[in-house]
């Protein structure tokens, strides 16, 4: 009786396909290409500009800055501190303003 040969498995067709996009990735392609995404983020400056939000998260950086020391403070460590504040600081209202211009422009949306 002849020995079989040991080959490693043949892979199967569904693993050499590229993974589907998720919903999030897609949309974020959909904003990118039509050029929303530019003009959200414009707003989203405006907005938070209008409301103080950007003189707020600076006297932020400026207390923690000088509570650490200039010297003793490197950029990624002000943005990895910061940055969970500043997310918390955005009034509800701009959040609410960006997610509803997002869901108009899924909605009308051709494509």
């Amino acid at each position: 009786m002849r020995a079989s040969v040991h080959r490693p498995p043949t892979p199967d067709a569904d693993e050499d396909r590229e993974p589907e996009p998720t919903l999030q990735e897609i949309i974020n392609i959909k904003l990118i290409e039509s050029g929303e995404k530019e003009r959200l983020k414009e707003l989203l400056r405006e907005r938070l500009i209008e409301c103080g939000w950007r003189d707020d998260l600076k006297a932020q950086c400026r207390a923690f800055t000088r509570k650490k020391g200039r010297a003793n403070i490197t950029l990624d460590e002000l943005v990895r501190s910061i940055t969970p504040k500043g997310r918390a600081m955005v009034p509800d209202n701009v959040k609410a303003e960006l997610l509803q211009r997002i869901r108009s422009f899924l909605t009308t949306d051709p494509s």
